[in-house]
């Protein structure tokens, strides 16, 4: 199989640097990133930017139980580290693939990749299952807020903010730019109708004189990227004559 993106975190910088350390010298293993924090490591997991995490448990902000249970896809796994050995069932709680007790040499770290290599391996030989739905986390009124990417309908650009309008009729502010929406959602999902819109093509079920129509909201696409749209529009098998 292909590498294993690995994630390191650890608020210990000595700590998480000698885990990043023996990530970079095993093979199989990609460094994916090193944290000092689990609001940070959040977000890379939801932007799907590691399958397998090293963590620290005892974190301010966010422990790494917390983080193991807030992270948004189901594939992504966790190998738990710590100084403290009353954890280890704490750590089996929540699915963790192993649990490391520090300090850590590098035969215990091997033991514990390998481990998770072959737990890799087997399930990219199993029948692939249906698995919950992708999800994002946005900072919202200084939480951390889990949202399915099924339920965007549509992000408005609001200053330094985007405005997320869910299909459930929720307007979610988050301090973050539409740009870096585009480059986080999943490709060919979303289109940039306009410098302020970035629509999901699946919920475009009716438009009027080159305007989207979501409820009362009328969104224009602009002329420089209207064949584009419709284009895009068609290769979800949806065609307007």
């Amino acid at each position: 199989m292909k590498t294993i993106r690995t994630l390191v975190v650890d608020d210990e910088p000595l700590a998480g640097k000698l885990i990043a350390s023996y990530v970079e010298k095993t093979p199989f293993l990609e460094l994916a990133g090193l944290c000092l924090d689990g609001i940070n490591a959040l977000q890379l997991i939801s932007e799907g930017k590691a399958d397998l995490v090293f963590c620290d448990i005892q974190m301010p902000d966010l422990t790494g139980m917390e983080l193991s249970k807030m992270a948004s896809s189901p594939q992504v796994k966790f190998i738990f580290t710590t100084a403290y050995a009353q954890y280890a069932i704490e750590g089996y709680k929540v699915s963790a693939l192993d649990y490391l007790l520090k300090p850590i040499s590098y035969k215990d770290f091997l033991d514990a990749a390998n481990r998770a290599r072959e737990y890799f391996e087997t399930m990219s030989d199993a029948p692939q299952k249906e698995t919950d739905k992708e999800s994002l986390f946005l900072k919202v009124d200084g939480q951390m807020l889990k949202v399915a990417i099924d339920d965007i309908v549509y992000i408005e650009s609001v200053k330094d903010y985007v405005k997320v309008h869910c299909s459930d009729g929720r307007s979610l502010m988050s301090l973050v730019s539409l740009k870096k929406m585009e480059e986080t959602l999943p490709a060919g999902r979303f289109f940039r109708v306009q410098r302020s819109y970035l629509v999901a093509l699946d919920k475009v079920t009716s438009m009027e004189k080159g305007r989207i129509i979501f409820g009362d909201e009328r969104i224009a696409v602009s002329e420089a990227v209207k064949d584009d749209f419709y284009k895009a529009l068609s290769e979800k098998n949806i065609i307007f004559v």
